[in-house]
């Protein structure tokens, strides 16, 4: 099986095959975490990179009412906290939504790598204008998007994600949690949530069942939202390890 987070990396930088090797050495022995269960909470001491290989995490915090918001979403490939070290504590907790394995890599291997390759830099410093850019459109979500445009944008683009690293087709688009989940990721009462998603279902953008959300009509959904997928800055294929500047342009643009 393909290790996710080289698969992702591999997208955004011409790795060599001492950098794949590199990146599947520190990443080679994961952990399998139940769903629901904290990998580190809000308070603890930092101090290593948490990498998803398989199933959903998430960011979040707990507001003093006992309240959830869920902050980001976290799927196979993704990893977080790589500068997270330099500080006392965590601001935020993260926790599975699924079964998922995670590898926990110590601050000292990520310097490593980045001592030893400009291009794993290079990579990682991709992955992290991506997560800001998903921050900036959740802001924008909070503060501007109406409750049903901001149900159907957060959908969109965890459906883009999911396409962008091959576990999910146009076609059939499988959110692996609930509309309580979803409803502490857009800030919105279950209740509310539940009205949204009626709506969606009944504009043939969505079904649902007591367990996940499908997204039936992903184009229905994006004009629903008013989505543009340009903040997620799709991933680049390499051929043969190189790119020309013009090619990069080219797949930016398509």
């Amino acid at each position: 099986m393909a290790n996710a987070f080289v698969e992702k990396l591999k997208g955004y930088a011409p790795l060599s095959n001492e950098e794949v090797k590199l990146l599947e050495e520190v990443s080679r022995h994961g952990r399998r975490y139940a769903s629901g269960q904290d990998m580190i909470r809000e308070g603890d001491k930092p101090g290593v990179v948490f990498v998803v290989l398989e199933g959903w995490a998430c960011r979040y915090k707990i507001l003093p009412g006992g309240s959830r918001q869920i902050i980001s979403f976290l799927m196979p490939g993704d990893f977080c906290d790589m500068h997270v070290a330099v500080l006392d504590e965590m601001d935020h907790s993260i926790a599975t939504l699924t079964e998922a394995t995670i590898v926990t890599i110590p601050r000292a291997t990520i310097e490593h790598l980045t001592s030893v390759s400009p291009t794993l830099v290079k990579a990682f410093w991709w992955t992290q204008l991506v997560d800001e850019g998903v921050l900036r459109a959740t802001i924008v979500s909070m503060g501007r998007r109406t409750s049903l445009e901001r149900v159907a944008h957060l959908l969109c683009e965890l459906s883009f994600r999911m396409r962008n690293i091959g576990i999910a087709n146009e076609e059939h688009i499988e959110m692996p949690f609930s509309q309580i989940v979803l409803a502490d990721a857009v800030g919105l009462t279950p209740v509310h949530v539940n009205r949204v998603v009626g709506k969606l279902r009944r504009a043939g953008a969505l079904t649902v069942t007591p367990a996940t959300l499908i997204v039936a009509n992903l184009s229905r959904l994006a004009e629903i939202a008013g989505f543009d997928d340009n903040y997620l800055h799709r991933r680049i294929s390499y051929a043969a390890g190189t790119a020309s500047l013009k090619s990069i342009a080219e797949r930016l643009t398509n």
